[in-house]
C-alpha cells in the first residue's frame, strides 16, 4: 500500500490550495483514518487536521483549512483557503489503512510542498 500526496504549489497570501493524499496498492482498502501533517522550516512537524468518523483541525487552521476523505476513490482532501505565509511547509499525509495482504498499518504519503508567498 502506498499513499500518494500531491497539490502543493506557490500561492500569494490569502490563495487557495487543494492536497490530494491517494491510498494504492492493495485491491480492497479500508481507511480507518487519515490525517494531515506539516513542517514547516527548522521546525517539528505537527498536526493540521484529522478525519475518521468526524474532522479535527489545529487551532491555527480552524476556519480556513477543510478535510475530506472520499471513500470510493480511496482519497483524502485537505482543502486550503485564506493562506497565510505562516501556512508554508512540507505537508505529509498519514493513514491508518486495513488491506487484506497486511492487515491495519500506518502509512505516510512524501511531503508536498506548500509556499505561500507574501
Amino acid at each position: 500500500v502506498q499513499l500518494q500526496a500531491s497539490g502543493g504549489g506557490l500561492v500569494q497570501t490569502g490563495g487557495s490550495l487543494k492536497l490530494s493524499c491517494a491510498a494504492s496498492g492493495s485491491t480492497f482498502l479500508v481507511i480507518n483514518n487519515i490525517g494531515w501533517y506539516r513542517q514547516p522550516p527548522g521546525k517539528q512537524r505537527e498536526l493540521v487536521a484529522e478525519i475518521q468518523r468526524g474532522a479535527k483541525y489545529a487551532d491555527s487552521v480552524k476556519g480556513r483549512f477543510t478535510i475530506s476523505k472520499d471513500n470510493a476513490k480511496n482519497t483524502a482532501y485537505l482543502e486550503m483557503n485564506s493562506l497565510r505565509p505562516e501556512d508554508t511547509a512540507v505537508y505529509y499525509c498519514a493513514a491508518n489503512i486495513w488491506s487484506m495482504a497486511k492487515g491495519s498499518v500506518d502509512y505516510w504519503g512524501q511531503g508536498t510542498q506548500v509556499t505561500v508567498s507574501s
